[in-house]
């Protein structure tokens, strides 16, 4: 008789836990396809307007932009304790889902937090605008009005980035290359560390001079922004 009380006792101790998981999976369900649906309508009314921002700012802005819509959503479905670290859950499903491996879009989610507060404790701009967007509105759009003469998240200064990063590693490459083969056909005689070492050395003769410049391209580009009226 004893057993069968302890057998029942633990049957209603398990339901409510059971309930509570499945409710937690539907309403992660729902953030997604909300997300979804809000994401697609947002990305149609900004598709006009050719923002030119780097390709890492404009993904992270849309990424917190739908955190924030998808933190509200959980909180009108009467999630309000843990609104926001479901939020993020789902934003990771989704992630998932839209193909990326689960590592990576645990390492995405880990630095999407980190981005979605400001020192002083406040949200970040998308988060707070995703939170109080409505769906129809041009929420999106008033969040990259905001960057649109950032020089810093441009996408020209991406590429001006991207391409001096290229130069420096395949410029580097040919210069050791060139200088290996250079000793070695026509400096015979020297060891295999010594050769390396000389093509080690003239990369490095290329790439610093190249990297410094590309210092002075970005602080000169950031100082003319900070005077600008």
């Amino acid at each position: 008789m004893k057993e069968k009380n302890t057998a029942a006792d633990k049957a209603i101790v398990e339901q409510p836990v059971s309930e509570t998981m499945t409710s937690d999976v539907s309403t992660v369900d729902a953030c997604i396809a909300h997300a979804k649906e809000v994401k697609a309508a947002q990305l149609e009314l900004i598709a006009s307007k050719n923002y030119d921002f780097a390709p890492e700012f404009y993904e992270m802005t849309i990424q917190l932009y739908l955190f924030g819509a998808m933190w509200k959503f959980a909180e009108n479905l009467g999630n309000t304790q843990g609104a926001r670290e479901l939020a993020f859950t789902a934003l990771q499903a989704m992630l998932i889902q839209d193909g990326l491996h689960k590592q990576k879009a645990l390492k995405r989610i880990d630095f999407l937090k980190k981005m979605s507060k400001l020192e002083d404790d406040h949200n970040a701009l998308a988060v707070a605008i995703g939170y109080e967007s409505e769906m129809g509105d041009n929420s999106l759009a008033e969040i990259f009005d905001h960057y649109v003469d950032d020089t810093q998240v441009s996408g020209a200064f991406w590429r001006l980035y991207d391409r001096g990063r290229k130069i420096m590693l395949y410029g580097g490459l040919f210069i050791a290359f060139l200088v290996i083969w250079f000793v070695t056909l026509f400096m015979p005689g020297n060891s295999t560390i010594a050769i390396l070492a000389a093509g080690l050395i003239a990369a490095a003769l290329f790439v610093i001079p190249v990297f410094l410049i590309g210092i002075f391209i970005y602080r000169t580009k950031i100082r003319k922004v900070k005077q600008a009226p």
